[in-house]
């Protein structure tokens, strides 16, 4: 640090003292402003720290990206709304309360967190679909175009240009020129090239209404974090079918080739039953904060609806404006309360040291703990990053398994092979704080024996890691991981 001065004294010559006093000011405000929003300890120390090495640019970094307000008129727009919503919520509790008697003993406690703070009800009588070749989904999603009667909802993250999810697009087109009722929710930052292209005009020439989320406006900057972002996949048919898991509307042929990765892995859940309606609520909510034409909410009534299998599932949505501690507890949760054992795969491991406690304790106590995760990523900060954990996960008898099949993309969490979580949710403090995501939790044992089927699929196709050669890595390798777990609380 004081090498770094004489060089900046040097550069400024006379301006340096107004230089140290304005760097002086900024770190104490910030300082301030983090005790008074009661930041974690790593994440503020982590802030303190890009401010004092990187003056300037960890100033704007700071103003992009630490704060944690959605925005003033967001917010409002959603407190204008919370009637509406809470009546929404209440009638669904209400009307699904008997399914909740179903549940196993060992879910009930997990079951109960979900639903705490805004939550969803447990809903039984779904049945439930798991696909995991992207192409195949793709060609789903067009048949389920083709042979929809009412309404068509769309809502992701990402949609990439090219190949099929083009396909998708025309399907969209014809649907709605005979009366289908079509809307398109994407995240405007994960989708501005496609919305930056010629697609949005032919979809609402042909009377799809499409609406880019949480966009960015650079004269209000600095009253919205603009990483905070709608990460979650949602595809409602009919209100009798949704779509939702790790992918997004890309296909894997020419999505990302450049970053060298190879295809993008993924598998979604093509559900069928009562439980769709709550992702039917989940859009209409999200629709009606991100349209500007919507002004009132009026809650939607529930329907009896026929049985579609016998698997009892629990929609779990989160996002910055409520429940975003909600998804944490519950992983959490289910990572303390695992009794034999533990399979997660996430692209992207972040966890602090909450999670990394109970995942070391899990595995302490005798359960069999997997991590699976790619071998290459496209973010190398991020590859970095979650090496730095694996010393002390393996030391504690956690499995790191690394995917060399190209990035694997799938979201998952299996406990004790009897329940099962499948999303949108990485495991890391981007997806369990900040961004809006979606999941499903589902209490069979049919279905987690073929989700348990997928991923040791996937373990075939990884290499352990060995504790005994990780230890041997170069002390570079080691320096940039660490460097890179100093500010792992804010990927």
């Amino acid at each position: 640090m004081i090498y770094f001065y004489q060089a900046v004294q040097h550069f400024y010559g006379d301006y340096f003292l107004l230089f140290s006093v304005l760097h002086f000011i900024a770190v104490a405000c910030i300082g301030l402003h983090l005790i008074w929003v009661r930041r974690t300890v790593s994440v503020a120390l982590a802030w303190l720290g890009v401010v004092l090495i990187f003056p300037f640019l960890g100033l704007i970094a700071y103003f992009l990206i630490g704060g944690k307000s959605i925005g003033r008129s967001y917010m409002d727009k959603v407190t204008g709304m919370k009637e509406a919503i809470q009546q929404q919520l209440h009638a669904g509790f209400s009307f699904y309360k008997a399914d909740q008697d179903q549940l196993p003993f060992e879910a009930k406690a997990l079951s109960h967190l979900a639903a705490a703070n805004w939550g969803s009800p447990v809903v039984a009588g779904n049945a439930i679909d798991l696909l995991t070749d992207s192409l195949t989904i793709l060609s789903h999603f067009i048949a389920d175009i083709e042979a929809a009667k009412k309404s068509l909802h769309l809502e992701f993250y990402i949609w990439a240009i090219g190949g099929d999810a083009d396909r998708v697009a025309e399907a969209l087109i014809r649907a709605a020129k005979r009366g289908i009722d079509c809307k398109v929710l994407l995240d405007s930052l994960g989708s501005k090239d496609w919305l930056n292209s010629a697609w949005p005009q032919r979809l609402k020439e042909a009377g799809v209404e499409v609406i880019a989320a949480l966009p960015i406006h650079f004269g209000n900057l600095q009253f919205r974090r603009v990483d905070l972002r709608l990460h979650r996949k949602i595809f409602v048919i009919d209100e009798v079918v949704v779509w939702t898991g790790s992918m997004n509307l890309v296909d894997p042929r020419t999505f990302k080739q450049d970053a060298k990765v190879g295809e993008w892995i993924d598998a979604m859940l093509r559900v069928q039953g009562p439980v769709v309606s709550e992702f039917e609520t989940t859009f209409q909510l999200d629709w009606s904060v991100c349209n500007p034409r919507v002004t009132h909410l009026y809650p939607r009534p529930f329907q009896q609806q026929s049985l579609a299998g016998n698997i009892l599932a629990q929609k779990l949505s989160t996002g910055p404006i409520a429940r975003d501690d909600i998804l944490y507890q519950c992983i959490l949760s289910a990572l303390i309360d695992a009794r034999e054992s533990l399979i997660i795969s996430t692209p992207y491991f972040g966890a602090d040291d909450g999670l990394m406690q109970a995942l070391m304790a899990s595995a302490h106590r005798g359960v069999d703990v997997t991590l699976i995760v790619p071998r290459k990523n496209d973010s190398k900060l991020v590859a970095l990053s979650s090496r730095s954990y694996y010393e002390d996960l393996m030391a504690a008898g956690v499995r790191i398994a690394e995917f060399k099949g190209g990035l694997l993309h799938t979201k998952s969490l299996l406990i004790d092979q009897r329940i099962a979580m499948f999303g949108s949710v990485n495991f890391d403090m981007r997806s369990l704080h900040l961004n809006f995501e979606i999941s499903l939790l589902i209490y069979n044992v049919e279905f987690c024996e073929r989700l348990n089927t997928l991923l040791q699929s996937y373990i075939k196709k990884s290499n352990f890691v060995d504790p005994i050669t990780w230890a041997k890595r170069s002390r570079l390798q080691r320096l940039k991981e660490n460097a890179g777990y100093l500010i792992s609380p804010l990927l």
